[in-house]
């Protein structure tokens, strides 16, 4: 069992949890998605922590309600959350990427030379 870290609240991180597994694809769209109660068992947290997370993603339209049945994954919804991925990650890492390459004068080509060597050494 994971456990979860002190940076973020853990409603966030389950919601990231679910939206991992849809972007990995371990959960697909149209599938069912473990129960608020099946959450807090496993994670041994409050049920109300866990139906925040999924009710996150619900309102995200990531994941949607059938009465008496449980939470499903919405069709696009995986590209729904790369969407979203790709925005963060633009946002959280290549914009200050390139402040501090201006700090530096760095060139596009220099920096696109950084990656290229980055992804050669993974």
């Amino acid at each position: 069992m994971q456990s979860f870290d002190d940076s973020r609240p853990i409603f966030l991180q389950i919601a990231s949890r679910i939206a991992d597994d849809i972007i990995n694809e371990t959960i697909q769209e149209g599938e069912q998605v473990p129960s608020t109660n099946q959450f807090a068992k496993h994670y041994n947290i409050n049920p109300a922590t866990a139906a925040k997370g999924i009710n996150l993603l619900v309102d995200e339209g990531i994941l949607f309600k059938k009465r008496g049945v449980g939470m499903f994954v919405s069709e696009g919804a995986r590209e729904k959350i790369m969407d979203q991925r790709r925005d963060q990650f633009y946002t959280e890492f290549v914009v200050p990427l390139l402040h501090e390459a201006d700090k530096l004068q760095l060139s596009r080509n220099m920096i696109l030379e950084m990656i290229e060597k980055g992804r050669e050494e993974r």
